[in-house]
């Protein structure tokens, strides 16, 4: 069993369910979250110490929202998310949805009491803004993508960051995905892989409805400039719905679900894809795609006989969870999956065939205690533990963040009084 040593960090709002972030970069820490009053706030430590430091950086009044930048509403959209960039400078994003750009940088390295609004990254279509995230290039670039628009209506915009100058430009001269104001692309973020490409992988949303997503979508690059189909055909930007290289043609109501789209990597390198949709007979299904010999290979993983029925707006909880496949050896992938009808598990694919040849039990690297209510704020309550997102450490999995709130209200704000929830620090040791 792993060893852990659990800390308390501070107190957080518990009757929103929305995402916090942890971060760790060479010796330092830093945790974004709402605490009981659904305020900003901002902590750092050094590795070694177990003392934090906390501020609450100010925010600007946002007339839309009557409300300021700083504290949040009952929105499970408006998670919070951070970077640091090459010369140590932390940049902090979120609780935004289709709000103007909420974004914080600090005036020194690793230091947040310097943590200061800054109210715009490059001054245009920064008014509607949701799904904000960091990631860097492969030359440690810092770089930031967001939907402007709304579901069912928006376009996908990448910016890159200047460390020199401080300033953020376009790294594309028009949207990487683009709507054509009649839909949107609910995408995965980039990912690199060991071929040198970056892969990415998307659906379609013709309305703020989550039953209308379609058309799983997949397109590669070198550089994130200049994109191809799987089979190296280039793609004029911005990809609409008619350019992209469609994996799987589900149409609207088919079961396709932006919270279940995932991508991966075999042990030859090859991508891999997983996700979720119904069968013939409307019957909830994970399934696996591969391009092979010129077009995607599609296999079935699951024989589930239960359908999970989402519809309508607003968050919703992710009540089946397909991973990204984990390449083992022997030519052998491992997917978990988790369902609120069935037991979690682990199928064992054989990445050639793309069929399951085993079946296992789920275990979790963390012990199960880790993952139950402990915290006696509500009688049905979400427990969330999520990974730091690592800059420099190994494993990657090292740190943890923990807390409990109540489940998703679809963003509709509620009376439920609840106390505020320990956020707590798991380490593995």
């Amino acid at each position: 069993m792993t060893s852990t040593k659990i800390s308390s960090i501070a107190k957080a709002c518990s009757d929103l369910n929305v995402l916090n972030c942890l971060l760790t970069y060479k010796q330092h820490q830093f945790v974004v979250f709402y605490d009981e009053n659904h305020r900003i706030t901002v902590g750092s430590r050094k590795l070694d110490s177990d003392n934090w430091h906390f501020v609450q950086p100010s925010g600007f009044f946002i007339p839309e929202r009557n409300r300021y930048s700083n504290v949040t509403e009952f929105d499970s959209h408006n998670y919070l998310t951070m970077a640091v960039d090459k010369d140590g400078y932390i940049h902090i994003s979120g609780n935004m949805h289709v709000d103007p750009l909420i974004y914080y940088r600090s005036e020194y390295p690793l230091d947040i009491d310097s943590l200061c609004a800054v109210r715009h990254m490059t001054n245009e279509r920064e008014n509607r803004v949701t799904y904000p995230l960091f990631f860097k290039d492969h030359a440690g670039n810092l770089l930031f993508r967001y939907r402007d628009g709304m579901s069912g209506n928006g376009d996908d915009l990448y910016n890159i960051y200047d460390c020199q100058t401080k300033t953020w430009s376009r790294l594309l001269d028009s949207p990487l995905l683009n709507g054509e104001g009649e839909r949107n692309g609910y995408a995965r973020l980039p990912i690199s892989g060991p071929d040198g490409y970056w892969h990415m992988l998307w659906m379609w949303r013709e309305t703020p409805n989550c039953e209308t997503n379609n058309n799983l979508s997949y397109a590669k690059s070198k550089d994130l400039i200049h994109w191809e189909k799987a089979n190296g055909e280039p793609i004029a930007l911005p990809i609409d719905i008619k350019r992209g290289d469609i994996i799987d043609p589900s149409p609207v109501k088919g079961g396709l679900i932006n919270m279940s789209q995932e991508l991966g990597f075999d042990n030859k390198g090859r991508v891999v894809i997983t996700y979720h949709r119904y069968d013939e007979k409307g019957n909830s299904q994970a399934y696996i795609a591969q391009f092979k010999h010129d077009s995607w290979i599609i296999k079935q993983l699951s024989n589930w006989n239960f359908r999970w029925d989402f519809k309508g707006p607003g968050s919703i909880p992710a009540d089946i969870i397909i991973s990204a496949v984990k390449a083992i050896d022997n030519n052998r992938l491992e997917v978990e999956y988790h369902s609120s009808w069935c037991e979690s598990g682990v199928w064992v694919i054989d990445e050639d065939s793309l069929e399951v040849i085993e079946q296992k039990k789920y275990i979790p690297q963390l012990s199960e205690a880790n993952y139950k209510s402990n915290q006696p704020i509500h009688a049905n309550t979400v427990v969330h533990v999520i990974p730091s997102i690592n800059e420099s450490l190994k494993p990657i999995n090292k740190y943890y963040l923990r807390w409990e709130t109540l489940e998703i209200f679809r963003d509709v704000p509620h009376d439920e009084h609840v106390e505020p929830t320990t956020l707590e620090l798991i380490e593995i040791i």
